[in-house]
C-alpha cells in the first residue's frame, strides 16, 4: 500500500466537504450559541433546551436522513449526464421532504404529553413545553431545506448550502441575543426567544438556498418548470426505499443519544444539562466526519456511475484516512481540555446557582474523557455509512445501526448509567460501546462489498 494513492486525493475531497462542515457546524454553531445564552439563565433552562432538542433530534434525524437518498441518485445522474433522470430524483425528493416535514412537525407537536411521563424533572418539562411548540414549526422549513441541500451536494455544488446555513446562524444569534435577554427594546422571552430565533433563521435558510441555485448555470434548469404534482410512481419507490432505511440509520444512532439525555433526566437536572454540555461539544466535531460522510457519498456515488470500482475503493479509502486523522485531533483536544471547556456554558459569577453550575462541569469534563475516545469510532462509522449510501446499499447497514446503538450500546447505557452503577460516565460507555461495533461492522461491510464489485467486474 502506497500512502500518497490515498493522501493526494485530500485536497480534492477537502475541497468538497470543507462546505458541508461548515454548514453543518453551522447547525451545530446555532444550538452551541443557544446553550450559551440559555446557561446564563440556568441550569433548569439548559436542561429544558436539552429536553426540547431531544424531540427535535429524533424528528430531524428521520428528516435529514431520509433526503440523503437524493444526494447518490443525483451525483449518479450527473457522473452519467443524464439531466431528466437527475431532475426527476430532486422533484421528487422535494415531494417527499415537503410531505415528511408537514408530518414530523405535526409528530412532535402533538408527543408533548409524553414529556410528563417520562419522569423528568417537572420545572425542567414546563419550561421545554412552551419552547418545543415552537421549533416543531422550524422542522417544516429545514427538512425543505435538507432536500434543496442534498440535491446541491449531489451536483458537487457544496458551497452554497453552506451560505445559506452562515447566514441562517447569523440572524439566529442576532434574534437569539435580542429575545432571550429582551435587548434595544424587544420583549424578554426567555427560552421561547431561542426558538423564535431558530423558526425565522430556517426559513430564511431555504428562501435564500433556493434564490442562489436558482441563479447558477448549472442548478437552475433543475429548479425551473418543477411540475410538483406530476409524481412517477417509480422514482418516488426508488426514493422511498434509499430513503427509509438511511432515515433509520440516522434515527437509530440519534435516538441512542437521546436516550442519554433521558437517562441523563432520571439522574437530574445537573446531569441532564452536563450531558447537554457535552453532547453539544461532541456533536461539533461530529459533523467534520459527516462533512466527509457526505464527500464519500457522491464521490463513492460518481464512480458507481462511471462503473469504476478500483477507484471507488482507493477514493472511498482515502476519505476514511482524512476522517481517522482528524477523529485522532480531536479526541487529543477533548482529553487535554475536557476540564475548561464545559465551563464556556456556565456563568461562575452567579453565585446563587455557583453550586448547581460546579457540578454541572464536573460531571460534564468526565463525559468528555469518553467523547475523546469515540471520537475515532463516530468518525468511521458515519463515513463508511456515506460511502455505503454512495453505493445504494442501505438495508444491511440499516440492520448493523440497530444491533450496534440498541442490542449492545443501550443495554451497556442503561445498566451502567444508574446512579448507583457509574451514573452520566456509564450512560457514555454505552455510547462508546455501540460506536465502536457500528464502525467495526460498517467497515466489514464495505470492504465485503467492493472487492466483490471489482470481482465481478473483471
Amino acid at each position: 500500500m502506497v500512502l500518497s494513492n490515498y493522501t493526494k486525493e485530500f485536497k480534492y475531497n477537502w475541497k468538497l466537504s470543507a462546505p458541508v462542515m461548515l454548514g453543518m457546524l453551522g447547525h451545530t454553531f446555532v444550538q452551541f450559541i443557544d446553550n450559551i445564552m440559555v446557561g446564563q439563565l440556568g441550569t433548569a433552562e439548559l436542561a429544558a433546551v436539552s429536553l426540547g432538542n431531544s424531540f427535535m433530534f429524533i424528528a430531524m434525524s428521520l428528516g435529514i436522513g431520509f433526503s440523503t437518498a437524493i444526494t447518490p441518485l443525483v451525483a449518479e445522474a450527473d457522473a452519467a449526464k443524464n439531466f431528466s433522470r437527475g431532475k426527476s430524483a430532486f422533484k421528487h425528493g422535494l415531494f417527499l421532504c415537503t410531505v415528511l416535514g408537514v408530518s414530523l412537525f405535526l409528530l412532535v407537536f402533538f408527543a408533548k404529553p409524553l414529556m410528563y411521563l417520562m419522569k423528568q424533572p417537572i420545572e425542567v418539562v414546563e419550561l421545554a413545553i412552551p419552547y418545543l411548540d415552537l421549533v416543531a414549526v422550524s422542522l417544516i422549513p429545514l427538512i425543505v431545506f435538507q432536500a434543496f441541500k442534498q440535491f446541491s451536494d449531489g451536483l458537487s455544488m457544496t458551497r452554497y448550502p453552506m451560505y445559506a446555513t452562515i447566514l441562517a446562524n447569523v440572524i439566529n444569534v442576532i434574534l437569539n441575543y435580542l429575545l432571550i435577554f429582551g435587548k434595544f427594546g424587544f420583549p424578554e422571552l426567555g427560552i421561547v426567544g431561542a426558538a423564535y430565533g431558530t423558526l425565522a433563521s430556517r426559513i430564511v435558510m431555504v428562501a435564500y438556498l433556493w434564490w442562489l441555485l436558482k441563479g447558477k448555470e448549472k442548478s437552475k434548469a433543475y429548479l425551473t418548470n418543477i411540475k410538483f404534482f406530476s409524481l412517477n410512481k417509480l422514482m418516488l419507490q426508488k426514493l422511498m426505499n434509499l430513503g427509509s432505511p438511511s432515515a433509520m440509520q440516522m434515527f437509530f444512532e440519534v435516538a441512542i443519544f437521546t436516550a442519554a439525555i433521558w437517562l441523563s433526566g432520571l439522574l437530574g437536572k445537573n446531569p441532564q444539562a452536563a450531558n447537554q454540555i457535552a453532547l453539544n461539544l461532541s456533536s461539533m466535531t461530529f459533523m467534520v466526519a459527516m462533512g466527509l460522510s457526505v464527500t464519500s457519498m457522491i464521490r463513492v456515488g460518481n464512480q458507481k456511475g462511471l462503473k469504476n470500482y478500483l477507484e471507488l475503493r482507493r477514493i472511498a479509502f482515502s476519505i476514511f484516512l482524512l476522517g481517522f486523522i482528524f477523529a485522532v485531533i480531536f479526541g487529543l483536544l477533548f482529553f487535554i481540555f475536557h476540564q475548561h471547556l464545559p465551563k464556556i456554558y456556565v456563568d461562575f459569577n452567579d453565585l446563587e446557582n455557583l453550586a448547581d453550575n460546579t457540578e454541572v462541569v464536573s460531571i460534564a469534563s468526565k463525559l468528555l474523557i469518553a467523547a475523546a475516545f469515540f471520537q475515532i469510532s463516530d468518525s468511521i462509522q458515519v463515513v463508511m455509512l456515506g460511502a455505503l449510501r454512495g453505493l445504494q446499499d442501505v438495508k444491511i447497514p440499516t440492520i448493523i445501526t440497530f444491533i450496534s446503538y440498541w442490542i449492545i450500546g443501550f443495554p451497556i447505557s442503561f445498566y451502567l448509567g444508574k446512579e448507583e452503577a457509574y451514573g452520566s460516565f456509564g450512560i457514555w460507555l454505552g455510547l462508546l460501546a455501540g460506536l465502536t461495533t457500528a464502525a467495526i461492522l460498517l467497515y466489514i461491510r464495505f470492504n465485503y462489498l467492493t472487492k466483490k464489485l471489482i470481482l465481478s467486474n473483471n
